[in-house]
């Protein structure tokens, strides 16, 4: 087997679920006595002199449902950089990817396998974006040089992984936006996007195509019990257009029953604007969870890495009695990304209740800037991870150059961190 070291603290790992739906019990017999480390990474290539690591591991991350000291992180669509109306993409052929780890006997990581997600007939996806019709955001996609590339219908921009107890995967991502059902083996079995879009029979509320591009569900768990997907868009959404969405503090947060297929939505209030992002979510319980809330900046340079505590039970349900309505439910004819809180507390509605778990940066000097994935680990413990961007950030013009950290002055990659929570 390939070894790997990874970022390990002492800690206590993923739980079983006990009658309350609550994960607890964690497995103190496993080694976890390793200081931190980086995920160590091969080149992927090398674009205008610059070279791409083999990375992007921790855009999503989830434990293994059974096999304790297991989990899986995804990377999102691949390098790439802002170019014009799109994105140039750095690798185009580059097939988002889930990588199955353990924390072997001597506390390391060991890699189990690498699973390339496909398309329903076997064949290994692209990060590429969707054909309009099919979840397309609008953007170009463009080649290192900058030709035009097409599209793939079965692209993703992952964001999210959920490890199912049948063996199965959910994805979420920021194109459609899509929730994904995978087999083990990384097939295609479902793709569940908003009314409208044209992927299959069982779909999320309209209202939900109106995110913006880059933004999309960037969180996806599942509860304890198997039966409900929940997932966090990443920021306000342009409802009904750009012009008019002015709470840039409000989102959103779906739930989707996997056996029925009926939805709910919540409103989730922000601490920071539009620019800030709600990443993944864990559960806790059927109605508990754990959030990230994160803004662009390095830990070092005043960034903001906080997990909250939030929960469901008395929130409104803003779901609304028709799926179909592309603007959602409305308070007096408007939105609710119009309408202030003071008005939609008038309404009646209740957002999720929230209270602080952990800042990283200042628990930890955390220092990268996509703080993207989390686990929860039982007894107040939390495992963390970065999204390192492929160890590649956009040089102001399009082009790619080696994202470096502030703080220590290294490539920035992938790492897991463990964390106490309040």
């Amino acid at each position: 087997m390939k070894k790997l070291l990874l970022s390990v603290l002492m800690l206590a790992v993923f739980a079983s679920c006990n009658d309350n739906d609550t994960i607890n019990n964690p497995d103190t017999d496993i080694n976890y006595s390793r200081l931190p480390q980086e995920f160590p990474f091969t080149k992927l290539a090398t674009i205008n002199g610059v070279d791409v690591i083999n990375g992007g591991f921790g855009s999503g991350a989830a434990a293994h449902p059974t096999r304790k000291g297991e989990f899986y992180v995804i990377t999102d669509r691949g390098p790439n950089t802002d170019y014009l109306n799109g994105k140039k993409f750095l690798t185009p052929n580059f097939t988002p990817t889930i990588m199955h780890f353990k924390i072997n006997a001597e506390g390391n990581v060991e890699v189990i396998k690498y699973i390339k997600l496909k398309n329903p007939g076997g064949q290994p996806i692209t990060g590429l974006p969707n054909p309009v019709g099919m979840g397309s955001t609008g953007e170009i996609p463009y080649d290192a040089a900058g030709n035009v590339l097409g599209t793939d219908k079965y692209g993703l921009d992952s964001e999210s992984i959920v490890a199912a107890p049948d063996g199965t995967f959910w994805v979420s991502d920021e194109y459609g936006p899509h929730i994904v059902h995978y087999s083990a083996d990384g097939i295609e079995l479902e793709r569940i996007s908003p009314v409208g879009v044209n992927t299959g029979p069982r779909k999320l509320p309209a209202v939900l195509a109106k995110r913006r591009a880059n933004r999309g569900m960037e969180g996806l768990c599942m509860t304890p019990d198997g039966k409900t997907l929940v997932g966090t868009m990443q920021s306000m959404m342009f409802v009904p257009t750009k012009a008019l969405a002015t709470n840039t503090t409000l989102t959103r947060i779906v739930t989707f029953d996997v056996n029925t297929g009926q939805t709910r939505q919540f409103l989730y209030k922000q601490d920071g604007g539009a620019s800030d992002s709600v990443c993944d979510i864990t559960a806790l319980s059927s109605t508990e969870f754990l959030v990230i809330e994160r803004d662009g900046n390095f830990g070092s340079q005043g960034g903001i890495k906080k997990v909250y505590r939030i929960s469901l039970a008395n929130a409104t349900d803003v779901n609304g009695t028709d799926i179909n309505a592309v603007n959602g439910k409305e308070i007096n004819g408007k939105a609710l990304e119009q309408c202030s809180w003071d008005e939609i507390t008038n309404a009646g509605i209740k957002p999720v209740s929230k209270t602080l778990a952990v800042d990283l940066v200042k628990k930890l000097g955390y220092e990268h800037d996509k703080f993207e994935g989390i686990v929860y680990l039982g007894n107040n413990k939390l495992a963390v991870f970065n999204d390192d961007d492929f160890g590649v950030v956009d040089d102001g013009n399009g082009n790619p150059k080696t994202k470096i950290l502030p703080k220590t002055g290294k490539v920035d990659k992938g790492t897991m961190y463990v964390v106490d929570i309040q």
